[in-house]
C-alpha cells in the first residue's frame, strides 16, 4: 500500500504541475483541498482522468469522489478495492 501512495504522490505532483512540492511534502492524511494541498474543482476533474486511464476506475457520483480525494490515504484505499488496472 505504502508503494501506491508514493505512486499516487508522483502522479499527483506530474498531473497538476505542482511544481514547489515534493512527494516528501505530502502526508498521506493531508487534505487534498482547502487548507490541505489547495486543490481546486478543476484539479478534482483531472484527477478523475487519472483514476480512469491509469487505474480503470471510473467516478460518476461526484459525491463519491468528494469522499476519495479527502487524502492521499483515502485515494489508495479507494483504488486498492476498485482497481481494474
Amino acid at each position: 500500500m505504502s508503494n501506491l501512495k508514493e505512486e499516487l504522490k508522483t502522479k499527483i505532483i506530474e498531473q497538476l504541475n505542482l511544481e514547489d512540492i515534493t512527494v516528501g511534502d505530502i502526508a498521506d492524511d493531508d487534505s487534498l483541498f482547502g487548507d490541505g494541498l489547495g486543490l481546486d474543482s478543476i484539479d478534482a476533474l483531472e484527477l478523475i482522468v487519472m483514476l480512469d486511464k491509469d487505474y480503470g476506475i471510473k467516478l460518476s457520483d461526484p459525491k463519491e469522489g468528494r469522499k476519495i480525494f479527502e487524502s492521499i490515504e483515502t485515494m489508495a484505499n479507494y483504488i486498492a478495492s476498485h482497481r481494474t488496472k
